[in-house]
């Protein structure tokens, strides 16, 4: 039974480190599919109205997405700027 429970922990000590490490590369991934979907709504409310949306409020109202559907699945907030959906820290560059 002890062998069995230094196995288990043994096993832990390895794999753990490595599911932690790629979180990161996960959550980025996850972000720049999320980014893609939005960027799709936008060019699809720009093909109706000829016209890219100001914000997500535009899209929420026309019926796109929903003002919650906003952000990365890692937290990071997003924004539109000139018809291009991107994370608010890179607007400023």
């Amino acid at each position: 039974m002890l062998i069995v429970l230094l196995v288990i922990s043994i096993i832990l000590l390895i794999t753990l480190p490595n599911v932690t490490k790629h979180n990161k590369t996960i959550n980025g991934k996850g972000c720049e599919a999320f980014i893609s979907m939005l960027q799709g709504q936008v060019q699809a409310y720009h093909i109706e109205k000829n016209q890219y949306p100001k914000d997500f409020e535009e899209l929420d109202a026309a019926g796109y997405l929903e003002t919650e559907q906003v952000t990365c699945p890692d937290g990071s907030e997003l924004e539109i700027v000139n018809g291009k959906v991107q994370p608010v820290n890179q607007s400023d560059s």
